[in-house]
């Protein structure tokens, strides 16, 4: 008899389930050409090749270590797939298999993203993005579709426009029937004054639009139609080539936070556009980046309106100053080196910033934000946040005492399985719960990350999202 998993022991120690909500499967290239190939035809599978040639992370091989240099080309991921043990390479590009060992790996119920789909939501030929999308989520509701009780395949949206993202709504859930959607967290714009120096200046001289705040269009129609159709967006987004993660050497460099500084990007645009206060119904999911960047967005948030709501910066206006006052203070104290010209007042006590802001601003105002508990249902409650196995900063969470508020932050169990951060498929659950073997979290809280959280947020535009799976009983008893 062949032995048991860890995995499979700590689940049957458990009373409740163990949610999965960023588990990969890696997708079959020659079938989803095929589909490609049936979406925009023959030509269209030419171009998407071309394209992941010379604009993927396979562009750095083709260059030189000079042209890497002389482009600086980010250094791009390598090896990222676990290889050694055969069936676990066949368990993430074949749903049979995944299905057969969900009970070994100590899940009851996934939600798998694509590997290669993540991709293509970015890709910068709107023709080619559409047509990629588009075939990913055929495939995706083909191959999953025998496995419904166990796993849910997540359909790629692309949304540089709130259009197209609606289009490929329609299509991914209104017709294909998928219930679970990945968008991109960010659409990289060019600078109108960049491209004016040249076309090449493109690659440079870009910014980030984050759909929230100084969004070149209106996300709305977008979020609205999320909403109306039961879906919650999620983001697995990166942030490689950004800031200081821009090495053309070392990838491990680039990778770390990178998942983080994305998420904090769109989280951050979104909290203060107000998405959240306008649509209190829908939630937002950040994957793969774990929660501590969230835990120390969500202090600085809460601190910075503290100190910078229109009460308080009163503070800190100049025209607030009692100016004969602060003469006398002046006169009294001011060294010889203080009296060495005659500058005014004005400009002597003006602050960091020139006296020129005359009209109130609330950089909060989209928030409507009247008091400190406000945070509580604009972030606490609208945003959750994917932790892998291996994280021991999860336990941030769930540190009242040090969450303002205390509040504990939404974290999702996000395997991760397909991809290098977990090289032995058969221990995932396992390693999930050591920061409970090891007295960091309690039981408690395992129960809200593995179970409560996912559960919540995977039902809350859509309560029959687990109906006619594996853990329909237990999620509705959540109430």
């Amino acid at each position: 008899m062949t032995a048991q998993s860890r995995s499979a022991e700590i689940r049957e120690s458990l009373s409740h389930p163990i949610i999965d909500s960023d588990g990969h499967h890696v997708e079959y290239q020659p079938a989803v050409f095929d589909v490609l190939a049936q979406v925009g035809g023959n030509a269209m599978v030419d171009r998407y090749r071309k394209w992941v040639e010379e604009n993927s992370l396979f562009a750095w091989y083709a260059l030189s270590a000079e042209e890497r240099t002389d482009s600086r080309v980010v250094r791009p991921p390598w090896w990222g797939i676990p290889m050694k043990d055969a069936r676990d390479r066949a368990t993430v590009i074949f749903p049979k298999l995944l299905h057969e060992r969900m009970g070994e790996l100590g899940m009851d119920f996934g939600i798998i993203y694509p590997t290669w789909g993540l991709m293509v939501g970015s890709v910068d030929d709107e023709e080619i993005r559409r047509a990629a999308c588009r075939a990913m989520n055929t495939y995706s509701a083909e191959v999953f579709a025998p496995y419904a009780d166990r796993m849910t395949p997540v359909a790629v949206i692309p949304n540089v426009t709130p259009d197209e993202g609606i289009e490929e709504l329609e299509f991914a859930v209104g017709e294909l029937g998928l219930k679970s959607i990945v968008m991109n967290g960010y659409a990289a714009r060019p600078i109108p004054a960049a491209q004016r120096l040249g076309a090449q200046t493109s690659r440079f001289g870009f910014w980030l639009d984050t759909f929230g705040i100084d969004s070149d269009y209106d996300y709305d129609p977008l979020w609205q139609r999320c909403q109306d159709l039961g879906v919650n967006p999620t983001f697995h987004t990166g942030g490689m080539g950004w800031g200081s993660r821009n090495s053309i050497s070392n990838y491990v460099y680039n990778h770390i936070g990178h998942f983080g500084a994305a998420g904090d990007a769109t989280c951050k645009s979104l909290f203060l556009g107000g998405v959240t206060r306008r649509f209190p119904e829908l939630k937002f999911a950040f994957l793969e980046g774990g929660v501590a960047w969230a835990c120390s967005l969500y202090s600085d948030l809460v601190g910075h309106w503290k100190k910078r709501n229109p009460e308080a910066l009163e503070n800190y206006n100049p025209a607030n100053l009692d100016t004969e006052a602060f003469d006398a203070f002046f006169s009294q104290y001011a060294e010889d080196a203080f009296r060495a010209d005659d500058e005014s007042l004005t400009t002597v006590t003006g602050g960091l910033t020139p006296h020129v802001q005359e009209e109130k601003v609330d950089e909060y105002g989209p928030c409507q934000i009247e008091q400190i508990e406000d945070f509580r249902e604009l972030f606490i409650d609208a945003f959750y946040f994917g932790c892998e196995a291996d994280d021991p900063t999860t336990a941030w969470a769930f540190s009242k005492k040090v969450n303002p508020l205390g509040a504990r932050l939404k974290a999702l169990f996000s395997s991760d399985i397909g991809h290098w951060d977990v090289p032995v498929l058969a221990d995932v659950s396992w390693e999930a719960h050591e920061s409970v073997r090891e007295g960091v979290i309690e039981e408690a809280d395992f129960e809200d990350f593995v179970f409560r959280n996912p559960a919540r947020f995977w039902t809350a535009t859509n309560p029959d999202f687990f109906t006619g799976t594996s853990v329909e009983e237990a999620v509705r008893g959540l109430g």
